[in-house]
């Protein structure tokens, strides 16, 4: 099924990619990809966006496993029906589980992607969440034929 494809991509090129920072990068040091635009800088998160809530790893991987399990059923509910909907649910996902990889493993999640012009560092994996629920809000807002 196209939507388990998604998930495995996001979360096999999302560890990929921050194994290779890990590799080369030492924690808050940054390489310079575009001047005064990106820079690749190792950040270790032990909270949710933006660092907020740091110290509740354990709450974090419990609701992220439940979430998960939740936006799973509705993946299998509404695949054959709602494709634009599935995909947008599997990039959430594959997101979700990128980042869940992370605390579990090490305690933290690894951030990497740091704009000048916005703040905070993040990674493939919160890209792929917000991407989906921004693209998964349109068709809830604007599609009248979505039925739940």
């Amino acid at each position: 099924m196209y939507s388990l494809i998604i998930i495995g991509a996001v979360i096999f090129f999302d560890q990929i990619i921050k194994i290779r920072v890990v590799e080369k990068i030492m924690p808050y040091e940054s390489i310079e990809v575009l001047k005064n635009f990106l820079y690749i800088t190792y950040v270790e998160n032990t909270g949710i966006s933006f660092g907020l809530f740091k110290g509740f790893r354990w709450v974090f991987i419990i609701l992220t496993f439940i979430v998960c399990l939740i936006l799973f059923y509705y993946v299998f509910k509404l695949y054959k029906r709602h494709i634009a909907m599935t995909v947008c649910l599997a990039f959430i996902i594959g997101g979700a589980i990128g980042n869940l990889i992370d605390r579990i493993r090490l305690g933290y999640v690894i951030d990497y992607i740091h704009f000048i012009f916005f703040p905070p560092v993040f990674n493939l994996a919160d890209s792929a969440i917000v991407c989906g629920a921004i693209v998964l809000c349109g068709l809830l807002l604007f599609n009248k034929n979505i039925s739940l």
